[in-house]
């Protein structure tokens, strides 16, 4: 291969390179609002729709859920069928997702609808991130996947203000409406300016597994969400069991047949795993915050859902700002320390909502950890995915951006999962050793006591309906409320202090990242000018 060949396959970039990227992060930026419009809106979704603490975390993660368990074969069907035709099909179907939603009228259709949402965008999105690896190269691709990721995530955290905004004047269904109109000009952006391909005869679709990796996620989410309920542990268990039988049979035939869905040969590469296991910490983490912050907000401090939504702005200033300089220092220092400095600042983040996010917490503590979240998420996300798009082959692109997805939405899913819960089993054993260890106990009924404990919108209500106790019922459920959330965030700093520790211990330094990507890079060179791998 002569030296021009190589430059070219490495500064390659699309014609109207910018309009085309423009239209992906437009796509993306559907998925993104999508993800984000639900948690504003959950307090009132609470009250309208009557839904337990468990149903509104459903709802909450429902979008990840679909989203997480579909993106590994989708991607996969992309290669195989063309990324453009999923590209399409995606925004198409986020139409009829986003009105069943917007018209739901019981919290498990709600959810439902959630769920097909996330398919819809389960199509879209990690087809945007996979076009990328395919068509721009080297030190450009680097800085497309940065602009990609810092405007994504802005877009995300711009999700809840637009929800704030709307929900000041219109009820709860509004968030999910919305989207539509923009689900109609990401379609005609992606159809005109995105290059046409007809994906690769080459590339074979395991089906079977396309089916495990779906059924090995939604079970384990679901799994989770049940865990603090006393009256689902049967339904826990089965589900658990269903989800390690299909993992391991996963894991199996992927080991076995010729050419696997999720090919773990490559996911071996450290710069693989180690960034696919470190975005997983990395965006579930911000997604958890964000999800439990909203219901902190409204239901402990009572900012108004705009208030409480312009206060994730911060976070998205932070990343916007700190992205590009994140693309440059893993040119520098490579990605390792890249992601290090990143989880330090997700962590601090973490530490100040731990400590100072109490029922009269001020409003520079609420800054100040939006603030370091984002700051840690600019700084960590552009490596997480680099890393993961520099170890594949082009042919493997959509396993690269299906696990780059599966960081953002797996990690959304679990963490808002694993927070939820410890929120909602903390809120619910709070308030009844509240309860237990009232003068008047003996006076509250089972069913004050389930309602109560149930959200804490079933206590505002409950608060509403007896006024002469309101004063009361709300200061038990706000202080129940806030040790639920502080055990959370505790969990959360020892979640990504782990993943710090993976970081340090796994990836490869400067040197070895630069020589691992150097050899990745002329396999995939050689492979697109016919060559076969060394």
């Amino acid at each position: 291969m002569s030296t021009t060949d190589t430059q070219t396959l490495d500064d390659r970039a699309p014609a109207r390179a910018k309009l085309v990227l423009a239209a992906l992060i437009l796509v993306a930026g559907v998925a993104n609002i999508n993800l984000a419009v639900a948690n504003v809106a959950l307090p009132d979704i609470g009250r309208a729709l009557d839904a337990s603490s468990t149903q509104l975390n459903l709802i909450a993660v429902g979008y990840s859920l679909g989203l997480a368990a579909s993106v590994l074969y989708f991607g996969v069907l992309g290669d195989r069928f063309g990324r453009k035709r999923l590209l399409v099909a995606g925004m198409l179907l986020t139409i009829p997702a986003s009105l069943i939603a917007g018209f739901a009228g019981d919290p498990n259709v709600l959810f439902g609808a959630r769920v097909l949402g996330g398919v819809a965008a389960g199509l879209a999105y990690p087809t945007t991130l996979a076009i990328i690896t395919a068509l721009w190269g080297g030190s450009k691709r680097t800085a497309a996947i940065a602009a990609w990721s810092a405007i994504g995530g802005a877009i995300s955290a711009m999700g809840p203000v637009l929800s704030g905004a709307l929900l000041e004047q219109f009820d709860w269904k509004s968030v999910f409406l919305v989207t539509i109109p923009l689900a109609v000009i990401a379609l005609g952006a992606a159809w005109f300016l995105v290059p046409r391909d007809g994906g690769d005869t080459a590339v074979s679709v395991d089906n079977f597994s396309g089916v495990l990796s779906i059924v090995l996620v939604g079970a384990t989410v679901l799994a989770i969400n049940f865990a603090p309920l006393g009256d689902m542990g049967t339904a826990v268990w089965i589900l658990a069991a269903v989800a390690v039988i299909s993992t391991l049979v996963f894991v199996w035939r992927q080991l076995r047949i010729r050419v696997p869905l999720y090919d773990f040969r490559i996911a071996s590469r450290p710069t693989f795993w180690v960034a696919a296991v470190g975005g997983i910490i990395i965006f579930g983490t911000l997604m958890g915050a964000m999800f439990v912050g909203q219901q902190y907000l409204q239901n402990v401090l009572g900012y108004s859902t705009l208030a409480a939504g312009a206060l994730a702005l911060p976070a998205a200033a932070a990343m916007v700002i700190v992205a590009p300089q994140s693309a440059k220092m893993v040119e520098s220092i490579g990605s390792r320390y890249t992601l290090i400095i990143g989880y330090a600042f997700i962590i601090a983040g973490l530490v100040v909502a731990q400590v100072f996010w109490r029922d009269s917490a001020s409003l520079w503590a609420v800054i100040g950890t939006y603030m370091l979240i984002g700051v840690g998420v600019g700084f960590a996300g552009t490596p997480a995915s680099h890393s993961l798009t520099g170890s594949v082959p082009v042919s493997r692109a959509g396993m690269a951006s299906s696990t780059s997805d599966l960081q953002r939405d797996l990690g959304g899913a679990i963490m808002q999962s694993v927070l939820g819960a410890i929120l909602t089993a903390g809120y619910a054993k709070a308030l009844t050793e509240t309860i237990h260890d009232s003068p008047n106990a003996a006076q509250i009924s089972s069913e004050t006591q389930a309602a109560l404990t149930k959200s804490f919108a079933s206590a505002a209500d409950l608060a509403e309906r007896y006024p002469q106790y309101g004063e009361q019922i709300i200061s038990a459920a706000r202080d129940a409320f806030v040790q639920g959330d502080t055990r959370a965030y505790s969990a959360a700093i020892v979640i990504v202090a782990t993943g710090a520790l993976l970081v340090w211990l796994f990836y490869p330094n400067a040197a070895g990242e630069r020589e691992a990507m150097a050899r990745y890079a002329a396999e995939r060179e050689d492979t697109e000018v016919g060559d076969t791998p060394t």
